[in-house]
């Protein structure tokens, strides 16, 4: 049915207030288009598209030239969309449309043309038409906007793609491409690729393929940053950040490797941070980036701590009790980093005995007694050691050597005296035994020769005595 005269009147005044207003608001009553020349009509109900993509929608009409014994002529058309709390509101007025809308009408058809789509156009839009005597509505257009995205799953070897959109199944066809090469077409949103590590994927609903899905694809090199750039001290902070183009998005895992030890993972994120460094965080660092496509490792970066020298050690060559005229060596060594210098001191004198990490001392003397230093120095700072040295004019070495000699001597001594005493005790065991191994005759020289022996004999044995 149409619209009565006061119906008519109500609509006009709904218009003008729409004109002041800014906002239109749906009559109850709906007319029946087609009686007595009004009709109004639309390509379509329901309209997907892409996300950056133009669409338009396209509405003809008619009006009778005469209404009710009057001239009826056309003063106005308008794109209205619903809102929130059901009011529609003129395109041209709302400003997220600004510079994105076009109302092109001529021969009784007009077009709303949306440039540039973005998600939160998805909307119901209406044509409206009045004449001097009544006003006119088109059936509402559904307009959904798809931000088209490639949704991976993994079976075995083989790769399953999803071309996720708002659109409603069966309402358009998907065209699939691998490395931007059409390779499908299918109204199912599902697809199954043998996927290699530099294949890439996206797919685009029919009739919009310059706007295709992002690609999904592997892990692209990853590369590491660190900030702050420079010089790391010890007590700062460090942050390590791992980047890596991919998607679906990918996972980030640390890796720290000293020296040769064995690879151990530290962090899980694209971010690594290091606060209140240590000397011990120094090494090499990489990142690992993973999705469901692939993996990728970055190349290693070095963080080396510096750090100002720690309490240095003193080592005292010969170790023992520093003899009177004996040469000593010292050496100093400290932890640091860049590596310390060395400079070596004596309690009580100005100036500096030595420079360097070794200090020797020849022919030491009892003036070279005394408490030294070591200082390790570098450009972040200085520790000292301390030590005393003291010169011994009899050492325990010195003792053992003195107690050994006079052993041997007192050794020599008593063999000698041993010597000499067997050897008497042999001459006195000879003259005992002599006159019964001589058999004695009534010879007097021979008589005499004894005699004469045995006084030669004792003569002999007293000289030994003596």
């Amino acid at each position: 049915m149409f619209y009565s005269l006061t119906e008519m009147r109500g609509a006009a005044m709904s218009l003008t207030a729409a004109a002041s207003g800014l906002v239109v608001f749906l009559l109850s009553v709906s007319v029946v288009q087609g009686q007595d020349g009004w009709r109004v009509s639309c390509s379509s109900t329901e309209i997907c598209a892409v996300k950056g993509s133009t669409v338009e929608i396209r509405c003809s009409y008619t009006y009778p030239s005469s209404w009710n014994n009057r001239v009826n002529t056309l003063e106005k058309t308008l794109w209205l969309t619903k809102q929130k709390g059901g009011k529609h509101v003129d395109l041209n007025t709302v400003s997220e449309y600004a510079g994105r809308v076009e109302d092109l009408c001529g021969n009784n058809i007009c077009t709303l043309r949306i440039r540039n789509l973005r998600e939160s156009d998805s909307a119901e839009y209406r044509f409206m038409f009045k004449t001097n005597q009544a006003t006119y509505w088109a059936n509402p257009v559904t307009l959904s906007v798809t931000d088209l995205q490639v949704q991976v799953s993994r079976s075995g070897s083989s790769t399953l793609l999803r071309c996720l959109s708002s659109c409603s199944p069966g309402q358009t066809s998907y065209i699939w491409f691998k490395n931007r090469e059409e390779v499908k077409e299918d109204t199912s949103s599902y697809a199954y690729f043998r996927y290699e590590s530099a294949d890439s994927y996206s797919c685009a609903l029919k009739g919009y393929e310059d706007f295709p899905s992002p690609s999904v694809y592997a892990p692209k090199l990853p590369s590491v940053s660190v900030s702050p750039f420079g010089e790391i001290e010890q007590g700062s902070s460090v942050t390590l950040t791992c980047s890596s183009d991919a998607n679906p998005a990918a996972n980030y895992t640390w890796y720290k490797r000293n020296g040769s030890a064995n690879l151990s993972s530290v962090k899980v994120g694209p971010r690594l941070v290091l606060s209140s460094i240590q000397s011990s965080d120094s090494g090499q660092y990489y990142c690992r980036t993973e999705n469901l496509l692939g993996r990728r490792r970055s190349e290693s970066i070095s963080i080396d701590v510096k750090y100002a020298p720690k309490l240095p050690s003193v080592s005292v060559s010969p170790s023992a009790e520093i003899e009177e005229g004996s040469s000593v060596t010292l050496t100093c060594s400290s932890d640091a980093n860049p590596a310390a210098n060395y400079t070596w001191y004596k309690r009580n004198e100005d100036s500096p005995k030595a420079s360097g990490q070794i200090f020797n001392i020849t022919d030491f003397r009892a003036e070279h007694s005394g408490s030294y230093s070591c200082g390790a120095q570098n450009k972040l700072g200085r520790s000292n050691s301390t030590f005393h040295l003291i010169v011994v004019a009899w050492s325990s070495t010195m003792i053992v050597n003195i107690i050994r000699t006079t052993l041997g001597v007192l050794i020599l001594i008593l063999a000698l005296l041993l010597s000499l005493w067997m050897r008497k005790k042999k001459a006195l065991r000879s003259t005992t035994e002599a006159p019964e191994e001589i058999e004695l005759d009534s010879d007097p020289e021979y008589e005499n020769n004894s005699h004469t022996a045995a006084q030669t004999e004792d003569t002999e044995e007293q000289e030994d005595m003596v």
